[in-house]
């Protein structure tokens, strides 16, 4: 529920959580990722969910110069959105000036807060690299507490360039009344370079809407894949052309559908570096209604990609009853250790994508039935959307009740 709609209740006895989070379609991009507004949609029953959405914008020159001669000041504008406020803020790109002008939008998020009819019990910064600066500045100014959501992917790459300001990184990571890693792996990314947490952290999946198990077929048409053709290169499909073409030489290469749509610039580059390999083929976009069916007719899901959060294909093709092809270091890493139907591999090396895929196909009957039994299991119910809402919905109120 949005902050909008909640005010016209006569007396709203949640706690007002405001959330900070460059990842939340709003009106100046509405196709981001959906996984904070699942994740407040989720709770808004038990909080009273405010959300600043932020968008970063590249200055111009003459922005950029006025910003060197008056370091202090922030471009930022505003506007109403049905889940609260979209900002979009001027910065330079390529990290320069980060930490200064995150902290400036967590002066802007002061002011915003200040406006508001009353008193948050907890913000919560959705990244700790980028939010979390301005999140713990802001936090800090008015004496609330805070939270935080790691995305292994932009917070392990923003960690590794900028190791000036790894001290800064820790403070806040290690400030937070409750961190929610949203995989093991990024997790423990974070602390080899962090230190462990001593405070509460709680792993938090991404909640999908494809969380109903469907029965696959023992025997299916061949591998599956499923991205916009735009991520091409993060899918690694340069790493998938190679390891079919290693495959090609045994004779051993089963089909790969990959289901995605794109542009015919972005389908064409597509094309060219899997020329020659007939039993890849481009789907297009595909209904997400009509995803589960498809994928229970596949034999596995392929996406060794290079860098990925989390990867909810991953958690919907287990639930459509596919095995999957996983990247180490990545996406789902740390979730299904010694489970026979994820297979691991190292993205970087078409050899071990080649063995898994070669795995997979020969062991699908015998690793579905292995998938089958685990999908009736708490431990699958644990990346069901209500296990999920109730694990972040107990972590918010650990957070707003340690302060």
């Amino acid at each position: 529920m949005s902050r909008t709609a909640s005010a016209h209740r006569a007396a709203d006895d949640r706690p007002l959580v405001v959330h900070v989070s460059g990842d939340f379609p709003d009106t100046f991009e509405a196709f981001k990722t959906p996984v904070i507004r699942k994740l407040v949609d989720l709770t808004a029953h038990a909080f009273d969910h405010h959300v600043i959405s932020i968008n970063r914008s590249t200055p111009s020159i003459a922005s950029t110069a006025r910003m060197t001669l008056f370091p202090g000041t922030l471009t930022v504008s505003g506007t109403p959105f049905k889940y609260g406020t979209a900002l979009e803020y001027s910065a330079p790109a390529k990290g320069i000036r980060h930490q200064t002008m995150l902290r400036l939008l967590g002066e802007e998020i002061v002011a915003q807060i200040k406006e508001m009819d009353r008193t948050p019990s907890l913000l919560v910064g959705h990244k700790l690299t980028i939010e979390g600066i301005a999140v713990r500045h802001a936090a800090s100014k008015l004496g609330l507490p805070y939270a935080l959501s790691i995305q292994g992917n932009t917070d392990t790459k923003i960690l590794a360039s900028r190791p000036d300001l790894k001290s800064v990184f820790a403070d806040i990571y290690h400030g937070g009344q409750v961190v929610f890693p949203f995989a093991p792996w990024a997790q423990r990314a974070i602390e080899a370079r962090l230190g462990e947490r001593t405070g509460p952290t709680h792993l938090l999946p991404c909640p999908t809407d494809l969380d109903e198990p469907t029965p696959s077929q023992p025997k299916g048409n061949g591998l599956v894949s499923v991205f916009h053709l735009k991520n091409y290169k993060t899918k690694n499909l340069t790493g998938i052309a190679k390891a079919y073409r290693l495959l090609g030489r045994h004779g051993t290469a089963p089909p790969l559908e990959i289901v995605g749509g794109g542009t015919e610039r972005e389908l064409n580059a597509c094309k060219a570096i899997t020329q020659g390999i007939t039993n890849i083929t481009f789907a297009g976009h595909m209904d997400p209604t009509k995803l589960p069916e498809r994928m229970a007719c596949a034999t596995a899901c392929l996406m060794p990609s290079l860098r990925e959060s989390f990867g909810l294909i991953f958690i919907e093709a287990l639930f459509a009853g596919l095995p999957i092809i996983y990247p180490k270091g990545a996406a789902v890493d740390g979730y299904f250790d010694d489970l026979p139907f994820a297979l691991r591999v190292d993205a970087n090396s078409p050899k071990s994508i080649a063995a898994a895929i070669e795995d997979v196909v020969t062991k699908e009957v015998e690793l579905k039935a292995a998938l089958a039994t685990w999908l009736k299991s708490p431990e699958a119910e644990a990346f069901t959307r209500e296990q999920i809402a109730n694990k972040f919905e107990a972590g918010l109120n650990q957070a707003i009740r340690r302060t």
